[in-house]
C-alpha cells in the first residue's frame, strides 16, 4: 500500500492538468476532492481538466460569483463548488447532503475551510503550492478508505504514465 500522503512536481499548466486528468480517470462517483492553494495556484485548472475528461463542454470557470455549479452526462454529476467568500454557517443552504448521497456526484471543492468540518473525512484533500515560475508542489492528502485507494491509484498511474 502506498502512502496517504503523495506530493507530485509539475513545471507547467499542462502538466498540471495532465495529472487532473489522470485522476479523473480514475474517479467513479462518490468521492470528494478539496482544492487548496493560494489564488493563482492552479486549483481551476485542475479542475476544468477534471471537467475535459468527462466530456463536459461548458468548461468550468471559478465559481467565486455563484459558489456552486453543477455538470451532468450520462456518466457522472460533477458539483464544482468554489467556497472562498463563505462562512461555516452559510454551509447548511447549499445541499451538500443531496450531494453527498448522489452515487453518480463527485465533489469538487475550491477553498473548502468553511466545509472541512461538514464533510466526511474520506475525503481526497489536493494542496497547490506555488515555487517558482510555473513550478508548483501539489501534495495530496487521502483522509480514508476511498480516498487513499484513489490515491494509491493515481501514484501508480503517475508512475506508469510518466505525466
Amino acid at each position: 500500500m502506498m502512502p496517504a500522503d503523495f506530493t507530485f512536481t509539475s513545471v507547467s499548466p499542462e502538466q498540471t492538468s495532465s495529472l487532473a486528468e489522470a485522476l479523473a480517470s480514475l474517479l467513479k462517483g462518490g468521492e470528494i476532492l478539496f482544492f487548496k492553494g493560494p489564488i493563482g495556484a492552479g486549483k481551476t485548472v485542475m479542475v476544468k481538466a477534471v471537467a475535459k475528461y468527462f466530456g463536459f463542454k461548458k468548461q468550468p470557470a471559478s465559481a467565486s460569483f455563484s459558489l456552486m455549479k453543477k455538470y451532468k452526462n450520462k456518466n457522472i454529476t460533477l458539483y464544482h463548488a468554489d467556497l472562498f467568500r463563505l462562512d461555516s454557517g452559510e454551509m447548511f443552504n447549499l445541499g451538500f447532503e443531496e450531494m453527498l448521497e448522489d452515487e453518480t456526484g463527485v465533489l469538487l471543492i475550491e477553498w473548502p475551510g468553511a466545509a472541512e468540518s461538514f464533510f466526511p473525512k474520506d475525503r481526497l484533500e489536493i494542496e497547490v503550492i506555488l515555487k517558482s515560475g510555473n513550478e508548483r508542489d501539489i501534495k495530496f492528502g487521502a483522509g480514508g478508505r476511498v480516498s487513499r485507494a484513489l490515491l494509491d491509484n493515481l501514484c501508480k498511474l503517475t508512475e506508469k504514465k510518466k505525466i
